[in-house]
């Protein structure tokens, strides 16, 4: 994902629990998605990202453009932990914004659990094969 490129491809309004992951993609809203999402209370956003190192301004500025506001950013970052840069990580605290990296996996996990508790939490999740 390059500086110019559109940030999202495609919306699904509405809170939504992931219901499984894997594949290269998710399934949520009784439905599938090849490839990585942001995940708001508002909706969930198709985003075109690969690799952690490629998240830019314009994919975090998505994030904090949301309207009911976030307290928390979860980051999937693929099939291991590897951390956000920290001029991200740092922006998001500039906002008021925690934001906790994970293995994709457990970022599913977390953001259904904090989902489920209608916190306002978001969830930045590549996709796994």
């Amino acid at each position: 994902m390059t500086a110019s490129s559109p940030p999202a491809t495609g919306y699904v309004a509405g809170r939504h629990r992931i219901d499984d992951y894997g594949a290269g993609g998710f399934r949520f809203a009784d439905m599938s998605h090849r490839g990585s999402i942001l995940a708001l209370p508002s909706g969930i956003r198709a985003i075109v990202l690969d690799d952690i190192k490629d998240i830019n301004a314009a994919l975090i500025d998505l994030a904090l453009a949301e309207p009911a506001g976030l307290d928390l950013l979860i980051i999937g970052s693929g099939a291991q932990l590897t951390p956000i840069s920290s001029l991200h990580k740092n922006k998001l605290k500039a906002a008021g914004v925690g934001c906790e990296t994970m293995a994709t996996g457990a970022a599913v996990r977390t953001s259904n659990l904090l989902t489920d508790e209608g916190r306002r939490a978001g969830a930045l999740l590549i996709a796994v094969a």
